[in-house]
């Protein structure tokens, strides 16, 4: 975990101080903005491994530096932070493309947790991409997702996916026919249990099937297993 660049977007100093500490003793290299505008800009500017970002922030929110992040960057995880514990907010960080949610006060050691959680994930997804995988392309009727590049193409046109989106049809094109109930696609997806959170999934494939069926109300890839979950149509 030595040499981890974290980027802290807070406007707490006493938070940012107590974060820092902890971040340099798992021996990472750690950066803060008091704003989001600066967060913003730093993280664009250079590559981090991870940022942690507060909703409540002077110039520009959170969730707005989250969505202005993933347009350039699906693939660092950011966690967010926030004084409110609102269901609305916890479900409007994930969508907006968020990895992990801390409502404050939260203790250090699930802090750290976390962070540890964070980069084992992303490790273990490095170690994996090195690998050579049997199919980086997929494709089924006209639609196309490449794996290594996370695009997807639906008639050769390009499908903008938030990252998600793309980890969600991901899971499923890769295991077609495979039926997946909601909470072990919100713990697949978001890699932890979010209990109590599923229908987070449900906003996410209606999306999905928005992008990218011809008729919602009767799908060609992305098919509802009754009294299950989804599946991807392995028949394509």
């Amino acid at each position: 975990m030595d040499n981890k660049k974290v980027l802290i977007i807070e406007d707490d100093n006493n938070i940012v101080e107590l974060l820092t500490i902890h971040l340099v003793d798992l021996g990472c290299k750690v950066m803060s903005a008091e704003n989001g505008e600066l967060g913003c800009k730093m993280a664009k500017e250079e590559a981090f491994d991870l940022v942690i970002l507060d909703i409540m922030l002077p110039l520009l929110n959170g969730m707005e530096v989250c969505r202005k992040i993933r347009q350039t960057d699906r693939r660092t995880p950011i966690i967010m932070l926030t004084a409110k514990s609102e269901e609305l907010d916890k479900v409007l960080g994930l969508e907006t493309g968020a990895d992990d949610y801390l409502t404050k006060p939260f203790s250090i050691r699930e802090f750290i947790a976390r962070v540890n959680v964070i980069f084992r994930r992303s490790e273990e997804h490095a170690v994996s991409s090195s690998e050579t995988l049997p199919q980086s392309v997929l494709s089924y009727g006209g639609l196309v997702i490449d794996i290594d590049k996370r695009k997807v193409t639906l008639n050769n046109l390009r499908i903008d996916l938030s990252p998600k989106e793309f980890d969600l049809i991901t899971l499923l094109a890769t295991h077609p026919g495979k039926s997946y109930n909601r909470k072990r696609l919100l713990n697949l997806v978001w890699g932890y249990d979010f209990e109590g959170y599923e229908h987070t999934v449900n906003s996410h494939i209606n999306r999905l099937r928005a992008k990218i069926e011809e008729d919602v109300s009767n799908p060609k890839f992305i098919l509802t297993t009754w009294g299950i979950g989804y599946r991807f149509n392995e028949e394509l």
